[in-house]
């Protein structure tokens, strides 16, 4: 489908989505003000879906919205002052101590789980099983170091850690735990996906530090080693808890607003699947969430009727 065919395709989909939504809108006097809702916008493409597709269904309701960039931490004294109006996907282990205290006074309300299912850790690619059996056991992993040496590392494993700019966890868990391993720094992201790519496609041993969701774990199976619990909690490897966060005043403003927001979420496959064509395939972003919404009203509509619902 040509490019202006699609475009014109989006608009006639909204037009006719917007016309199926008005009758709910209108008796439940949506939208209850003109003024805008304004989405948080931070710095990571999976935020950006989260928000983005909120935003598309929030307009397909009748509301205005604006879209404005904000750093996490900042944000939250944005979203208590009112000058945003919603964080979509916060990431409990991100948030330092100031963003928590603003949840704990209620000048930012917690308006649930995203529904995504994060996780960071050691992860390898599935046919890694076939090679160390055992795997994701934490014992069964250890006894496979030898699997994962290389000329460098001899005669430890080696182990790709994240950029040496992000983190060195990796190389914090080896020295704490005295492991047979070496972590050795990703130059980039980038680097970091071409690995993975290159061990599915020679069927070669991989273990390397990674996070989920991410648009690269859509194209492939893969699998975690299992930490023991000491290690997870003293190098702040618990699973990261994934929500969504507003402005309390919401509530009274945009009343259906807020009920949607609460009820909203995402999976990790939505997620990984736009993240793919936008990050991987270089498409437009705004493109890729229409469609999506365009084509998705089955799973979304569940949401808005909820939320209308809610005001009868």
């Amino acid at each position: 489908m040509g490019l202006l065919r699609r475009r014109l395709f989006g608009v006639v989909a909204g037009v006719v989505l917007a016309a199926g939504l008005s009758t709910g809108a209108l008796a439940q006097n949506v939208p209850e003000s003109d003024e805008p809702i304004v989405i948080g916008i931070n710095e990571w493409t999976g935020q950006h879906i989260s928000a983005h597709i909120a935003g598309q269904i929030l307009e397909r309701m009748g509301y205005k919205v604006e879209y404005v960039t904000a750093a996490v931490l900042p944000m939250a004294n944005a979203i208590a002052d009112g000058q945003i109006h919603l964080g979509m996907e916060l990431w409990d282990n991100n948030l330092g101590e100031y963003f928590p205290s603003k949840l704990e006074d209620g000048s930012v309300a917690d308006v649930g789980d995203l529904g995504l299912d994060a996780r960071e850790g050691w992860l390898y690619p599935k046919h890694v099983e076939e090679l160390c059996p055992g795997l994701p056991d934490w014992d069964a992993f250890l006894g496979c170091s030898d699997l994962f040496a290389t000329p460098e590392t001899l005669p430890d494993g080696r182990l790709v850690s994240y950029p040496a700019d992000w983190s060195n966890r990796s190389e914090q868990i080896i020295e704490g735990t005295g492991i047979p391993f070496v972590a050795i720094p990703a130059g980039s992201e980038g680097a970091l996906v071409a690995e993975l790519n290159s061990s599915v496609e020679r069927e070669s041993p991989l273990v390397m530090m990674f996070w989920a969701p991410h648009w690269v774990l859509f194209t492939h199976d893969y699998g975690w080693v299992e930490m023991p619990e000491d290690v997870v909690n003293e190098y702040s490897l618990q699973k990261p808890r994934v929500f969504k966060s507003a402005w309390p005043g919401m509530e009274e403003q945009w009343p259906a607003a807020w009920r949607f927001v609460n009820t909203y979420h995402l999976n990790n496959q939505i997620q990984e699947e736009l993240m793919g064509r936008i990050d991987n395939d270089g498409e437009d972003l705004e493109v890729v969430i229409s469609e999506w919404v365009d084509g998705n009203q089955d799973y979304w509509q569940p949401f808005v009727d909820e939320a209308m619902a809610g005001g009868s």
